[in-house]
């Protein structure tokens, strides 16, 4: 993998729009997720329409029920410095 290239970001995605995008692909609605995570359709609406922030325990919660890391979630679209994974 001497060539590897990091790949160019190509779109935006906001906080609220990762959530979406990992609920809807894991095929979850938002009465769904609500359950699985205690926190309220309504709230969990809001947060992916941007209206609410998500905050760090907020995302914790939601990162266990979407499966993914908790960063994915807060940093969409983060890129890592540094060396080219091995």
């Amino acid at each position: 993998m001497k060539d590897y290239r990091p790949a160019k970001k190509r779109i935006e995605v906001s906080v609220g729009e990762s959530v979406r995008i990992l609920r809807e692909l894991q095929e979850l609605s938002q009465s769904r997720l609500s359950s699985l995570t205690g926190i309220p359709q309504p709230t969990i609406s809001a947060i992916e329409n941007d209206r609410v922030r998500l905050g760090v325990e907020r995302a914790k919660v939601l990162a266990r029920a979407l499966k993914c890391h908790p960063g994915v979630l807060v940093f969409p679209g983060w890129e890592l410095p540094g060396k080219a994974a091995a």
